[in-house]
């Protein structure tokens, strides 16, 4: 399917409009509502709790932001629901009340995040409650093998591949060379067949964002712009920014 309009009409606030220090932590409710009151579009992430619901939450572990330490993946839903955030009055929100909270006002990017172990349990939940909402939203990953299954899981939502030209993440570390020449030139093309490109804006510009808007018409999203410099180089090579730190 082809992009919609929607989907890069305004600066996407990365994990919500967040501000620690005014209360409102990334990818809570509370920076989503901060989005919504300023127009800006949110990107948002998920992981998979024990038993199986898509939480808003970016780590994989919980101590950078909360009093726990345990995996998400280890935790129930119910008690990463009662965690605070970042020492905030906000908690884990699950996908259904984060998008509950925004109901339709702006749209919503949900990045799935991935072990790169096969496992599409997360994909398949994020995408069951993606098709059950009503506003305009949109899924992407940095695991191509997600963003393949999501063509069958939820074929009339957009989805995107996350991406950057070199990979210096630990993450990547259980990929082969092969797998992670795939990722920088997007050789996994012809199974995700992305509807947008989510790169990384010090990356830009680069040949598979460059062939991707020339040739296929395909929108690029370029992440994480916090500065003027980068703010200058996603408006140039890119169609939309995904951005924090500042409000644009």
């Amino acid at each position: 399917m082809a992009a919609p309009d929607w989907l890069t009409a305004r600066p996407i606030a990365h994990r919500g409009l967040h501000d620690r220090a005014a209360g409102r932590p990334e990818n809570t409710l509370a920076a989503a509502r901060a989005a919504v009151a300023g127009g800006f579009a949110i990107e948002c992430d998920v992981q998979a709790s024990a038993d199986g619901e898509a939480m808003v939450f970016h780590d994989a572990a919980l101590g950078r932001l909360t009093a726990a330490r345990e995996a998400v993946a280890d935790t129930s839903a119910a008690v990463l629901g009662t965690l605070a955030v970042a020492g905030s009055a906000e908690t884990i929100p699950t996908l259904p009340a984060f998008l509950a909270a925004v109901a339709g006002a702006v749209p919503v990017v949900i990045e799935v995040k991935s072990r790169y172990d096969g496992d599409l349990r997360l994909a398949t939940r994020a995408a069951e409650v993606a098709a059950s909402y009503g506003g305009p939203v949109a899924l992407k990953s940095f695991d191509p093998q997600v963003v393949a299954a999501l063509r069958d899981l939820c074929p009339a939502i957009p989805r995107g591949i996350v991406a950057e030209t070199t990979q210096d993440d630990p993450a990547y570390a259980v990929l082969p060379p092969s797998a992670r020449l795939a990722l920088s030139n997007l050789l996994h093309f012809a199974e995700t067949r992305p509807d947008f490109l989510s790169w990384r804006v010090d990356d830009l510009p680069c040949a598979p964002t460059y062939l991707c808007r020339l040739l296929g018409r395909i929108p690029v999203m370029a992440w994480t712009v916090r500065t003027a410099e980068q703010r200058a180089r996603a408006g140039a090579h890119a169609d939309q920014m995904v951005f924090e730190g500042f409000v644009p």
